[in-house]
């Protein structure tokens, strides 16, 4: 058990796949196990580096277009539990919960999409991400004992931390959360807002 614990795991969940290989690279590297979603899968993949379908962490397949991926009991419950609280780590245990201690995700590009010539009501609700938020905000949540990374821009700094063998300072973490809430809040805002111009259309 103390073996499985000190392996430590990261989600990686991308829209923006361009970005990702030399940081996942360095987690490999790093003997770290990766947890990918399908599409994220397939590029690491190719570049030759081993992942874990997410599918085996919560049971059930990507379903509905990519719809349900990363929503679960299971993955939540990784990424949230307090890793020193004892009744936490009693109900991991129970409930067969390893920590996830990184998570790597950005969203779908809501504003981009918006923004393109006659785009439709239909592909702007698919262009809403749920699931990608959702584990965001549990892991900036839990920033004491999660790394959370949503912006490209910050995967070559971190890429260079990990390579030089320190664990990532707490106020490094701190940072990168607050990133995330106000990231994810102007993502909430804009979509609030497209769809608030959209309602005007009709009589509600």
């Amino acid at each position: 058990m103390d073996k499985i614990k000190a392996k430590k795991r990261v989600l990686i969940s991308v829209f923006d796949k361009m970005k990702i290989l030399d940081l996942a690279k360095t987690l490999a590297d790093l003997n770290w196990e990766i947890i990918a979603t399908a599409g994220t899968a397939e590029i690491l993949k190719k570049a030759g580096i081993k992942t874990i379908p997410i599918e085996k962490i919560t049971g059930n397949p990507e379903a509905f277009d990519g719809r349900m991926k990363t929503i679960s009991f299971q993955i939540e419950s990784a990424i949230l539990y307090d890793r020193q609280s004892p009744k936490h780590q009693k109900e991991a245990k129970k409930l067969g919960i390893r920590p996830i201690d990184m998570v790597i995700c950005n969203l779908y590009p809501f504003e981009e999409i918006t923004k393109e010539k006659n785009c439709s009501l239909d592909k702007a609700v698919d262009f809403i991400d749920i699931g990608g938020p959702t584990m965001l905000r549990a892991a900036a949540k839990n920033y004491k004992y999660v790394t959370v990374l949503l912006d490209p821009k910050d995967y070559q700094k971190l890429n260079k931390f990990l390579k030089s063998g320190k664990e990532i300072p707490q106020k490094i973490r701190l940072a990168l959360a607050q990133r995330v809430f106000q990231k994810t809040g102007r993502y909430d805002k804009k979509i609030s807002g497209y769809l608030k111009n959209v309602s005007r259309r009709f009589k509600i």
